[in-house]
């Protein structure tokens, strides 16, 4: 009975698969943050990208 008790006791303190939950939890929330921002994302990406196009005319018109 006690070397059930140890074990769960040395389960319990394992902290190897700490890391990859740290790393699941935030991918997952990086995640809901884009579903969550997915229209604005976009606009301003659209942004950046017309605001280069215009700034590569101005160089090759002059």
């Amino acid at each position: 009975m006690l070397t059930i008790v140890e074990k769960s006791k040395n389960f319990w303190r394992d902290e190897e698969g700490l890391g990859t939950l740290e790393m699941i939890l935030i991918i997952a929330v990086l995640v809901a943050v884009v579903v969550l921002f997915r229209q604005k994302i976009k606009e301003v990406i659209s942004g950046l990208i017309d605001t280069a196009g215009e700034k590569s005319q101005e160089v090759f018109e002059d």
